[in-house]
């Protein structure tokens, strides 16, 4: 009888147990073949030929890091999937990105298409499932789809199931999982002062036994410590296979506000599904309390408060070898590189990014602008208009819970300016603005008149403009700035894009003025460039935010200049994260609350005799210089940069140390040849750094 007792209580538990969430990471044991292979959605496929591989994965290493034509196509990825008897279980497919287009198999049927390269997805597999082994056929094509955006764009569409997969299982009453990729709980900051914030949510729940249910939904807001701050609670009667909307009302007393990089505080909202013994399901957000806005005169406000927006343009984690198939690790190496900066904005580009992303820039406190793929082309078809429409409601939906989005972006350089892109960059704007009222939209501008219509259809105006760098002069940067600002004074105004390439291979001192598309990209010339824009940026406190090209290196197979063909390297750092040039060190004295002071140049180690004008970044005030022990004299600091000019080399080894009035110290060894030698070094068109 004992015996009896306890199976039947194992039994129950087993039961109980099931009825909870649960996500299983489907990484590995993926069978590979890149090409259209007909019939391989079939469960008794034979794919013994094909390659074995783990996700995240791409079908474009390394012909989409070379330049040419990487592969656009069709290919299939096929795994097995176990799972135990659960007739009160309902499972899922999620995919963080499939790029371009998926359509997913299970056991020979087909459970849905997705269009869109860069957003979350899931599909409902319960009726498709059996008991024991099951086949799971993805069809991925990253071919160019004419009506999916991007329809192009300067970087590589990396194929492949490029961002995780999972399996998840929830009871039959559950928290929705398909609207739109999003974790079904919204929340909204409806008052926020320094006595109490006021948030009103909504949780989308779903029955989809064929049995009504009574559940009970409690919401509790907890503070960094797991203290709970405000908590409510509702008894619910789910209808079968009637979706509903549950909304709640949640106050806290003495909010601790988010306050960007100085204090990017985070409470933690759990949403519990309940049934009359335990919870069955659970959705866990972080929620920041915060309010954001634009002076067209003060620029970027925090919490009603000037709040200074300077960033950079952040792609894709990419990593020679590896393309866009990385994962926390790698964002984690490049947000501590970019925080060492002391930056406090980024704009994601040019698409929607892994999660993970997000959720570590709530956490520093960054000021995130991000964006979909309406870029460079667009198509006047209701197709694409449709995608593009899912694409935005994708990002807003999946991201909107995040304290560090501030603004959505609704598209970047269409290369036109009539009707159709007005009309569509009105709608995207529209809604936006109908998803989410709290935040602000952009569309960053480049290729027709700064006030077209086309650049003032969002609630800010962004402008990606290279003057020294494509056509005028670095100087040209300032005076655009404050003649459109006299012409609009009432519209937000502020840099999407600015910046030039650099080779740390290429050294030439003093630059001369390369050509964009060019082979030669001396590091100095794009240090040139940022000494001037990062002057008068900061002069202009009316900008709404200022974000460079590029934080990082990235591939872009169409590209055929600098020193290696298939990559933008326009970065302030290389793309194997190895070389933090000048121009990073710059912007790092202007930004950072660090101790800054780097002596430009140091790769250029061979030099002819004579005069050379030597130059330190640094956010000191003084610095004083030596060469081979002897005083070069102490100068002030201005704009971040110390000068020496003219200081006469001598054949032999030159031996520069450069100090500060804080202790700071750098320095570098120099090889110094004859007189009337060049001061250049590197191969145009040579080694990848």
């Amino acid at each position: 009888m004992l015996r009896s007792l306890l199976a039947l209580a194992l039994s129950l538990f087993a039961l109980h147990a099931q009825a909870a969430r649960v996500t299983t990471a489907l990484e590995s044991a993926w069978r590979f073949q890149r090409a259209d292979v007909a019939g391989a959605e079939a469960p008794d496929f034979d794919d013994a030929a094909w390659s074995t591989v783990a996700l995240p994965h791409t079908y474009n290493v390394p012909d989409g890091e070379t330049g040419g034509s990487p592969y656009r196509g069709a290919a299939w990825y096929r795994r097995s999937l176990d799972v135990a008897p659960g007739g009160a279980t309902r499972r899922f497919l999620e995919f963080d990105a499939a790029t371009l287009a998926a359509d997913v198999w299970v056991n020979g049927r087909h459970a849905g298409r997705h269009e869109g390269g860069y957003a979350r997805f899931r599909f409902d597999i319960t009726a498709l499932l059996r008991p024991g082994p099951n086949v799971v056929a993805v069809r991925v094509d990253n071919g160019k789809l004419p009506h999916v955006a991007p329809l192009a764009g300067d970087f590589t569409v990396f194929g492949g199931l490029i961002r995780p997969v999972r399996l998840i299982e929830t009871p039959q009453a559950h928290i929705e999982l398909l609207d739109h990729g999003g974790p079904g709980v919204r929340v909204d900051i409806e008052q926020l002062n320094a006595e109490r914030a006021r948030l009103q949510l909504q949780v989308q729940l779903r029955n989809d036994g064929d049995q009504p249910a009574v559940r009970q939904l409690r919401l509790t807001l907890r503070d960094a410590a797991g203290r709970s701050v405000a908590q409510q609670s509702q008894s619910l009667r789910l209808a079968p296979g009637a979706p509903i909307t549950a909304t709640a009302t949640l106050d806290v007393r003495q909010p601790h506000l988010w306050q960007g990089i100085p204090d990017p505080y985070l409470y933690r909202l759990s949403a519990e599904l309940m049934d009359a013994r335990s919870v069955a399901d659970t959705v866990q957000l972080p929620v920041g309390l915060r309010q954001f806005g634009v002076d067209p005169q003060r620029g970027f406000l925090l919490n009603g408060k000037p709040y200074p927006l300077h960033g950079v343009n952040y792609f894709h984690a990419g990593r020679p070898g590896r393309g866009v198939a990385v994962g926390p690790a790698e964002i984690d190496e490049d947000l501590r590189l970019l925080m060492d900066l002391g930056l406090t904005g980024l704009r994601l580009v040019h698409y929607q990014h892994p999660a993970y992303t997000y959720e570590r820039a709530d956490q520093l406190g960054l000021v995130v602008w991000t964006e979909i793929p309406l870029n460079a082309l667009m198509a006047e078809t209701a197709a694409f208009r449709d995608n593009i429409q899912a694409q935005l409601r994708e990002l807003i939906r999946q991201n909107r819970h995040h304290a560090s989005v501030a603004v959505w972006g609704v598209g970047n350089e269409v290369y036109r300016s009539d009707e159709p892109i007005r009309a569509l960059l009105a709608d995207l704007h529209a809604l936006a603005k109908q998803e989410d009222p709290s935040r602000l939209t952009t569309y960053a501008h480049c290729c027709a008149p700064d006030d077209h219509p086309m650049a003032l259809q969002t609630d800010l105006a962004s402008y990606n403009r290279y003057w020294g760098w494509y056509d005028g002069e670095f100087k040209d940067i300032g005076p655009w700035a404050d003649k459109l600002h006299a012409r609009m004074p009432d519209k937000p105004i502020g840099l999407g894009e600015f910046g030039a390439g650099a080779s740390v291979v290429q050294q030439e001192d003093p630059p001369r003025r390369p050509e964009p598309g060019g082979r030669w990209h001396p590091e100095q010339y794009q240090a040139l460039f940022h000494e001037t824009y990062a002057a008068e940026v900061a002069r202009r406190p009316f900008l709404w935010g200022s974000f460079i090209w590029l934080g990082f290196d990235h591939a872009a197979a169409n590209r055929h200049e600098g020193d290696t063909t298939g990559r933008n390297d326009k970065g302030l750092v290389s793309y194997d994260r190895r070389h933090l040039k000048d121009a990073y060190h710059l912007m790092r004295a202007w930004w950072s609350r660090q101790p800054v002071l780097h002596l430009t140049s140091k790769r250029l180690v061979q030099r002819p005799a004579g005069p050379v004008d030597i130059k330190a970044y640094s956010n000191a005030r003084q610095a004083t210089l030596e060469v081979n022990g002897k005083g070069m004299g102490t100068v002030d600091v201005v704009d971040r940069i110390a000068r020496w000019p003219g200081v006469v080399l001598e054949a032999g080894r030159a031996v520069l140390k450069v100090t500060d009035d804080r202790g700071s110290a750098d320095g570098v060894e120099w090889e110094i040849g004859k007189v009337g030698e060049t001061a250049k070094t590197g191969e145009a068109g040579g080694p990848a750094r």
